[in-house]
């Protein structure tokens, strides 16, 4: 063992007597490494977000919204006569009928809840805030994976006595009880109080998952669905004279009176339901089951394209498999760049071999062996290669926070990734520091010492 420290003391030395041809030849395995730290990062923050937009919209969920026709009015700008005007098809819009069918019809189906969302100022002791007013079921709440932070979700009696009570999101906590414990507390949303029941915990959610019709659950109040279709408004049950008000119009076409829906009202006509979620008891079965409610919905609202079907959770998951691409293009450019470091570690070494031949000469006539010599400079390379690393992974570190910082691209850096990173800076500085090591033992003694 005495005899392999002496060894390494000497590559050592040999190291730190050339530090700048030490540092130059390390910088290609500092950059290798940290470029595959800070790609292996982005690419376990993008993981993450895609896992934490799945959670917000809900595992194995199909999201049905409301599609606004106006088939009327493109009729009449096409100059249709009367007889192909009238002919156009009454659909009713989503309604709680509809998602009671697809509950009992689809076997597959594990739970359904119809939501009604209006928008409505909310007061309590002189504090205004616009929130969004959420008809739901007690099912809401486990399909989104919203948890309460305080209080308890409706009960079976309170949502079939349409009670006026409420479950209420951290920003209205912050807004309009920002010194008091909400719970048994009276608010008052449009012209009705409701007593609050259940405070939810606070969510940070994305674009992509509002893009997909996520509420913000933050600025949420929730209801019990028959409690906004009794005490608040029923779309369905809309007259005709608050239908004109209420975004459409009325049109004489040969003497009869036309009603057309326009979007000025929400986006959602007469629909009765602002978005019916659909839970699948498996993955495998998304596709089929969307498929069977597309032909039920068509069925019921008389052929009509008048609602639209997303699923979160695939698209979630082919952007996963882009961005996984799109990481192990990056990855693979950033070993090359170890890659590239290892090549010029060993031009660096051979270098050094062509430059220190008296000298290996010198140690084999004292009584070096060739494996003496092979050992000498394969601890130079890696040495090299290991301290490279080392400040590698710093730099791949503060790479990664500098991009979270300015970018506000989620990166996490993983362990894993700092081991595999280190792991193959070592084998790099292994692999092509033994060729200068092997040519540096081949080199005849005799010769070696007559070299100037």
């Amino acid at each position: 063992m005495e005899r392999y420290f002496l060894i390494l003391s000497i590559s050592l030395e040999a190291v730190f007597t050339n530090k700048f041809r030490s540092v130059l030849t390390a910088l290609g395995i500092i950059f290798g490494v940290a470029a595959v730290i800070a790609m292996l990062a982005i690419g376990n923050g993008a993981r993450q977000e895609i896992l934490e937009q799945i959670k917000l919209v809900g595992l194995n969920n199909i999201i049905i919204t409301p599609k606004v026709t106006n088939e009327g009015e493109d009729a009449i700008a096409e100059g249709e006569d009367e007889t192909k005007l009238m002919s156009k098809k009454f659909s009713p819009g989503l309604t709680l009928r509809d998602a009671e069918n697809i509950l009992l019809t689809l076997p597959t189906v594990e739970k359904v809840s119809p939501e009604i969302v209006y928008s409505t100022p909310a007061l309590r002791d002189g504090k205004n805030l616009t929130v969004n007013l959420s008809g739901v079921t007690s099912d809401y709440f486990s399909l989104f994976n919203q948890t309460l932070k305080r209080g308890s979700v409706f009960s079976k009696q309170q949502m079939e006595m349409g009670a006026p009570v409420c479950v209420i999101g951290p920003e209205v906590v912050a807004k309009l009880f920002p010194k008091e414990d909400p719970l048994g507390k009276q608010l008052k949303c449009g012209t009705i109080w409701l007593k609050v029941i259940g405070v939810l915990k606070g969510v940070l959610l994305s674009e992509k998952a509002e893009e997909m019709g996520v509420s913000n659950y933050n600025k949420n109040v929730y209801v019990p669905i028959k409690t906004l279709l009794l005490r608040y408004k029923d779309r369905s049950l809309v007259a005709q004279s608050e239908l004109i008000g209420g975004g459409s119009q009325l049109i004489n076409f040969g003497g009869n009176v036309i009603i057309t829906s326009s979007s000025e009202n929400g986006g959602e006509g007469e629909n009765q339901l602002s978005k019916i979620v659909v839970q699948v008891k498996e993955s495998s079965q998304l596709s089929s089951t969307t498929k069977a409610i597309e032909q039920i919905l068509t069925r019921r609202h008389m052929g009509v394209d008048d609602f639209e079907i997303t699923i979160p959770e695939l698209l979630l998951k082919q952007e996963q498999k882009t961005k996984d691409i799109f990481n192990i293009v990056l990855g693979a450019i950033a070993g090359i760049s170890l890659i590239v470091g290892g090549i010029g570690i060993m031009n660096i070494m051979l270098a050094s071999v062509m430059e220190r031949i008296r000298e290996i000469g010198v140690r084999r006539a004292i009584g070096a062996t060739k494996n003496d010599i092979v050992f000498q400079f394969l601890a130079e390379a890696t040495f090299i290669s290991i301290t490279g690393g080392l400040i590698g992974i710093l730099f791949g570190v503060i790479m990664a926070k500098i991009i979270t910082a300015s970018t506000d691209i989620l990166t996490i850096v993983s362990f894993g990734s700092i081991l595999l990173s280190f792991g193959v800076a070592a084998t790099v500085g292994i692999i092509f520091g033994w060729l200068p090591a092997k040519k540096a033992a081949e080199q005849d003694p005799l010769e070696s010492l007559r070299h100037d």
